[in-house]
């Protein structure tokens, strides 16, 4: 299962088990349960401390079998466990975590962590959200699905992990969906990450630590909340945690100014991206790893990240000089001499009856994703640009046939891509659309109406599942009326990225900035926190200056300052 350099690696990470643990292994006649044998026993012999061992006992809390077997399907076995599954046992205590399926792909990193944080070593978790998971009172049994190709799954799974590890009274098992689709109709599961707390719907997708403790304990929330009202004010305040949102911090913060950054999902839209190979001098890597990389960069320096915090309001400095304050939707208040607005963008929606209702019950945003629940049935992409025929090549590889939607009367995706979808089979491509209505029967989808443009004809298409992709719109609604927006409600920078307010900068895909790329925004970043350093230092604090009477500078981006300094 491991090949030679992924055995020696795992290896090395084996050394840091200090406490004594076991495979326990559920297993049955499939070839799926033979694979997990075989992983485990590999593992095994990489460690004095690691043993496995085949014990046919429950893996959570509902029975079923990876080979489809019918009596199990749907958890009537009270005393039978998912088949295919193992748990990591800490010996002698109640320290476990459970897998259902063979932890390879992505939560490959979610098996490691495991075994290192079972066997011991203890999580990368703050000091104080530790305290927090470990005065956890009462039982709380996590059960996630997820797909090995999915890029935010792990996350989920990782945290949930780390919880069970840090308290005995929460237990987690990560289910492999597509092992067990009886088991994922059962529970109408029609998207990963899903979370079950009890067996009942949790959550979906990706979530943090940060954001799962606070749905367990309201006193977390309300701690942090009280935590950032009471901060000093800041000299910079970056408000998004991006690519371009770290790189202003990482700049800001070594000039050895007061730099914080107001995050609601560190990493943004580079967690929802498959494969990256245009970062220069990085050939290759995938969104969640870049994502944990720039965290990791971030956290080198003396900054202020506040997770799982949504920026509600912006209001500018009253006078030259002055304090901006943004204020948070979980009521705290932040104050600083400069801001940078890094906040991003999400996936733009149809905005048709049912898109909302049927979200994450066959509407869908990540084929990459979602795309394994729905092996052998029907779909369709809405989108013909390069995001949308991608993802209708690879669902075509899965799902029984693919129906590709475009509003222009031809795809917009490059040529080669085009190519590769004419020559698949199971792909029909309709142009010249407008999709109208995602139908349902109130618990998933069953289809969807289109408009044809050209004679306003309407049709009807059966599927099971609809995956949106017509590119992404500006986080930048809580902004209006308070910096110039352009008509698609991006930020309006100058070339130093500075916006019409003064002291007031932005970054990223939430501004005009022309291309959407990675690389442009860390860019964007650095140059959004030199220009606020160079505010700072060209600009006198109110109470120096003795402006606290005078009015504002102008908003409307005609009172530059002088070229910055190198």
């Amino acid at each position: 299962m491991l090949d030679s350099n992924l055995t020696e690696q795992l290896r090395g990470h084996l050394t840091k088990v200090t406490r004594p643990i076991e495979l326990v292994a559920a297993l049955d006649d499939g070839p799926k349960s033979t694979e997990l044998w075989e992983l485990l026993t590999e593992i095994a012999a990489l460690s004095d401390n690691v043993s496995a061992v085949r014990n046919p006992v429950d893996v959570g809390d509902r029975s079923a079998s990876a080979e489809g077997s019918d009596d199990t399907a749907g958890g009537s076995d009270a005393t039978g466990g998912r088949r295919p599954s193992f748990t990591i046992d800490r010996v002698g205590t109640d320290v476990s975590v459970g897998f259902a399926g063979i932890p390879m792909g992505h939560e490959f990193t979610s098996l490691v962590l495991a075994l290192l944080q079972v066997g011991g070593h203890p999580p990368a978790v703050s000091d104080d959200a530790a305290e927090a998971i470990e005065n956890l009172e009462g039982e709380f049994h996590f059960v996630t699905y997820m797909s090995l190709s999915c890029q935010n799954c792990p996350d989920v799974v990782q945290a949930l992990n780390a919880m069970a590890v840090l308290n005995s009274s929460i237990s987690h098992v990560a289910v492999d969906g597509a092992l067990f689709p009886a088991e994922v109709e059962a529970n109408d599961v029609l998207a990963v990450p899903t979370v079950l707390l009890n067996g009942e719907p949790f959550g979906q997708g990706r979530m943090t630590i940060e954001e799962i403790l606070p749905r367990l304990d309201t006193g977390v929330g309300e701690r942090e909340a009280a935590r950032i009202d009471a901060l000093d004010p800041l000299d910079v305040l970056v408000v998004g945690g991006g690519p371009a949102g770290a790189s202003a911090a990482i700049y800001a913060a070594r000039k050895g100014i007061a730099t914080g950054v107001v995050s609601e999902r560190f990493g943004g839209q580079v967690l929802d991206t498959m494969s990256i190979e245009n970062l220069i001098s990085v050939p290759y890597t995938e969104g969640p790893k870049l994502a944990a990389a720039i965290e990791a960069h971030v956290a080198e320096y003396d900054v202020d990240v506040m997770h799982n915090q949504r920026a509600a309001k912006l209001i500018p400095a009253e006078v030259p000089g002055g304090l901006a304050t943004v204020e948070l939707e979980n009521g705290a208040t932040l104050q600083a001499r400069t801001v940078v607005l890094s906040t991003g963008a999400s996936w733009r929606t149809m905005g048709v009856p049912g898109e909302d209702e049927y979200r994450n019950r066959g509407v869908g945003f990540c084929p990459h994703c979602d795309g394994p629940l729905f092996k052998g049935k029907r779909v369709a992409v809405i989108g013909g640009g390069n995001s949308g025929v991608e993802a209708a090549i690879d669902l075509a590889g899965i799902v029984a046939h693919v129906t590709l939607i475009e509003f222009d009367d031809a795809l917009r995706a490059d040529e080669v891509l085009q190519a590769k979808l004419a020559s698949l089979g199971n792909v029909d491509v309709i142009v010249g659309a407008r999709t109208t209505e995602v139908l349902g029967d109130d618990t998933s989808v069953t289809g969807l109406t289109y408009e044809h443009r050209a004679d306003a004809t309407l049709h009807n298409v059966d599927l099971d599942g609809v995956f949106v992709q017509i590119g992404l719109v500006p986080n930048t609604g809580w902004l209006k009326g308070t910096v110039e927006l352009s008509d698609r409600g991006e930020v309006v920078i100058d070339d130093r990225n500075a916006t019409s307010v003064p002291g007031v900068f932005a970054a990223g895909d939430c501004t005009t900035v022309p291309y959407k790329q990675i690389v442009i925004a860390l860019g964007a970043g650095s140059t959004a926190a030199l220009s606020a350093f160079d505010h700072l230092i060209r600009t006198p604090t109110a109470k120096e200056s003795g402006a606290a009477t005078e009015p504002a500078a102008p908003a409307d981006g005609s009172n530059q300052p002088e070229p910055a300094l190198v």
